[in-house]
């Protein structure tokens, strides 16, 4: 009888060079590692059952070698016996040591061919790593997708699955002498991110360089992820599928793991649950770390934060769009109005390039700022408006080009706030609103999609700006706000991710700014997932300030011309 349910499991892992830590670095190619492809179809169907040989460092199968990873799933017929001749190059497969004899074909095409089990080994990587300047450890892009909605997505609560994938995983630590390891909230971000970007796309591949995300919290101690997807729901299942594979077990019982986070996303197609972990080890647990998924805190906790607006109101799980159509790509892209109220946009091309401006819209010249966020997270980027009259409009993107028509989502009094936007709150991926009152007060109104946005919480009192920044600054994972005075300096106010800001001394982390007429945060500048700001400045002047080492490092321009023009934030 063919088995009742389906998984797929990949492991990616840190590991020193120890007596006591796994086994040896495989070696590296642009490919992947040990000659596995990471362009090819996974395709599932027949019998075969693959399983990973972490130690030596190689798949052995024991049926069908012709398995690989990091494409889209497809049902297909059984794979052909494979050529005893060496494969194309441009056809990479993972070659066996010894060719094993081929399967016999199917009698009938009318037979229906029994699930695929696919296990693939982890990845080693050397430890030094993770002690690298996070400014050198930039990240591959990420292959291009095509358009997709989100209707293979069910957004049905996890947390159930959360908590039990991290039950399971410490019940195993205990039972093998091991400590626990501790949950954290952003960590789980980062996860669960990679979640749905996997199951939207249907593609089973490693984020690389996952441990560069601002997210891990540079960790110093090792970093792990694995992956497994199921046909059916049994989150427990996930956890003993990684038991049962010699890599991925190797890192469930990894001793440098204090830290994990997990992510889980259903879907309606074959494979209905898809599970991403990921484990840190970290000398000092990062403030915030739980006892688990919404247990206790271990050192510093969270402050609190009203539920009503920090709180996803739904779960959602947003595509990944290919938007090379789109108004706007990415989030580097710069995005400007010009004396005649056309709306530009300047696309990214490489660390630091931009292509000539382009036309994407018109009738800007009352704005008073303009935003580029995706706010209804549905992979396209929009245009959130300030208007002079004390309007708040939205523009939202359309992956295929241009805009929808414009949503009123504030009307009047907007004109006197000084706002920032962002992905404020840790726990929602929804942007934000900070706003800034001439008293000093800053307040967080919460997301409410295409309705009015009136609720507010109070932040902080006594911050006094002319213009707000909603960046990252200095790496950890929650968004912070740049506070530029009319004196030309510039104060930190660190986020936690909630409502409230870190009580400490606020930093000047910058002087001499009093031309700057726009701050505009940017995203994947220099390298996928780095951080910095683009200035506009009074000598027609557009600068890149990166934030990769956790400050403002030296500037350089950006080619205009910028005459007249006005930078979106």
């Amino acid at each position: 009888m063919a088995p009742s349910f389906l998984g797929v499991l990949c492991a990616l892992a840190l590991v020193s060079s120890s007596a006591t830590a796994p086994p040896s670095p495989l070696p590296l190619t642009q490919a992947g590692a040990a000659g596995i492809s990471l362009a090819a179809p996974l395709v599932h169907g027949g019998g075969a059952s693959t399983a990973g040989d972490a130690s030596a460092g190689r798949l052995t199968p024991a049926v069908d070698p012709d398995i690989r990873v990091a494409s889209p799933l497809t049902d297909a017929a059984p794979a052909p016996a494979p050529n005893p001749a060496p494969a194309a190059p441009s056809t990479p497969a993972v070659q066996p040591a010894t060719e094993p004899t081929p399967p016999p074909a199917p009698a009938a095409s009318t037979v229906e061919p029994a699930p695929r089990t696919v296990s693939i080994p982890p990845l080693w990587a050397p430890d030094q790593d993770l002690a690298s300047p996070p400014a050198t450890r930039l990240t591959a892009p990420e292959p291009a997708a095509p358009s997709l909605s989100t209707e293979a997505l069910v957004p049905d609560n996890n947390s159930a699955a959360i908590l039990t994938v991290f039950t399971k995983i410490n019940e195993y630590r205990v039972a093998n002498g091991l400590n626990k390891v501790k949950y954290h909230p952003t960590v789980a971000g980062l996860s669960q991110d990679w979640s749905d970007n996997i199951a939207t796309r249907e593609v089973i591949e490693h984020r690389a360089n996952f441990w560069t995300d601002p997210r891990a919290m540079s960790p110093n101690n090792g970093a792990g992820e694995i992956i497994a997807i199921r046909t059916d729901r049994d989150a427990a299942q996930l956890v003993e599928w990684w038991k049962g594979s010699p890599g991925h077990n190797a890192m469930l019982l990894d001793p440098r793991f204090n830290v994990m986070g997990a992510g889980i996303s259903y879907t309606n197609s074959t494979y209905q649950i898809w599970g991403v972990v990921n484990f840190f080890g970290y000398t000092t647990l990062p403030a915030g770390t739980l006892d688990s998924p919404g247990g206790s805190a271990s050192g510093d906790a969270f402050p609190p934060s009203p539920p009503s607006l920090c709180d996803a109101p739904v779960k959602h799980m947003p595509p990944t769009l290919n938007l090379s159509a789109a108004a706007i790509t990415g989030p580097a892209d710069l995005v400007s109005v010009d004396s005649a109220g056309q709306l530009l946009d300047r696309a990214s091309t490489g660390p630091r390039t931009y292509a000539a401006a382009k036309v994407i819209g018109s009738g800007f010249s009352g704005a008073k700022e303009v935003f580029v966020t995706d706010w209804d997270r549905d992979g396209a980027f929009d245009v959130l408006t300030q208007w002079a009259n004390g309007n708040l409009t939205l523009h939202r993107g359309i992956a295929g080009g241009g805009f929808q028509a414009p949503i009123t989502l504030g009307l009047g009094g907007w004109d006197s706030l000084t706002l920032a936007v962002g992905g404020w709150c840790a726990n929602n991926r929804m942007p934000q609103i900070l706003a800034l009152d001439g008293g000093g007060n800053l307040y967080l109104y919460g997301n409410k999609g295409t309705g009015d946005i009136a609720e507010r919480v109070t932040v902080a009192t006594g911050v006094y700006a002319s213009r707000l920044a909603m960046v990252d600054y200095d790496g950890d994972g929650f968004q912070d706000i740049l506070g530029l005075r009319t004196d030309g300096t510039v104060q930190l106010y660190r986020g936690w991710g909630s409502t409230a800001l870190r009580a400490e001394a606020r930093a000047t982390v910058a002087t001499g700014w009093a031309d700057v007429t726009g701050i505009r945060s940017l995203r994947d500048a220099t390298g996928l997932n780095t951080r910095g700001v683009a200035l506009r400045r009074a000598n027609d002047t557009v600068q890149y300030w990166d934030l990769g080492s956790g400050s403002l490092a030296s500037p350089s321009n950006i080619a205009g011309p910028w005459t007249g023009q006005r930078l979106a934030q």
